[in-house]
């Protein structure tokens, strides 16, 4: 096997950390109390980088942030939210319209 490939299965083999929300907020909450982020970086084995993101989420979505296990609620999952929202409103507005036109016609 080349080094490459000994890197790449070596890789495949390890398994991606998920936090939850409780322990996301907790860390945050930590910082906000005094802590500095390379403190609870150390403590948690966590990157600064990481938890630079997580920080940013939460002020970018407030208490949509950090929605499902592990992932993050993104610009893509409100676009599919709103074209749910969407495609609902026009079946409800199709159904109100044939409704109109129903009792039109029997006046």
């Amino acid at each position: 096997m080349t080094k490459k490939g000994a890197v790449a299965a070596k890789t495949a083999m390890l398994k991606r950390r998920t936090f939850t929300r409780e322990f996301k907020l907790q860390v945050i909450r930590e910082i906000e109390a005094g802590k500095t982020q390379a403190q609870v970086a150390r403590e948690y084995q966590l990157s600064d980088n990481t938890i630079s993101k997580w920080r940013r989420e939460l002020r970018q979505y407030k208490e949509r942030a950090f929605a499902g296990r592990g992932n993050a609620y993104t610009d893509e999952a409100r676009v599919n939210e709103l074209e749910r929202m969407v495609g609902r409103l026009t079946m409800e507005n199709d159904f109100l319209k044939k409704l109109l036109q129903k009792l039109e016609t029997e006046s």
